[in-house]
């Protein structure tokens, strides 16, 4: 993650306009342990796009990872409503197992109450 991270700053520097060098820049942070951070490259990345789900599905994450689990439902609203849900499991290739897990629970809860 270091040597990716390292690597994303360079092409961010090449091309500040380029938001899948920064996206990979906030998915380095997060593998290091770094969320805040991650979370304000993303949120910076959002401002600029605000309908990239890639973006909203990471920080909806980083949101349930802080037990924000409302700001978290909002978000993965949000990606469902721009219609690219294919962005969810690359993603998930990404987050670490227990925050998987995570997601995966609290997205079959979520599944399960709209059911009812």
């Amino acid at each position: 993650a270091p040597g990716v991270f390292q690597l994303a700053c360079l092409l961010v520097e090449l091309d500040a306009a380029d938001e899948a060098s920064r996206i990979l820049c906030a998915d380095a942070l997060y593998q290091m342990g770094r969320g805040e951070e991650a979370h304000r490259l993303l949120s910076l990345a959002l401002s600029r796009n605000p309908q990239r789900a890639p973006v909203l599905a990471r920080l909806a994450l980083l949101q349930l990872k802080k037990g924000f689990v409302y700001d978290g439902n909002q978000l993965l609203q949000r990606v469902i409503r721009t219609g690219d849900t294919s962005c969810l499991l690359p993603i998930m290739d990404i987050f670490k197992d227990e925050d998987r897990k995570l997601m995966q629970t609290h997205c079959r809860f979520q599944a399960l109450a709209i059911l009812e």
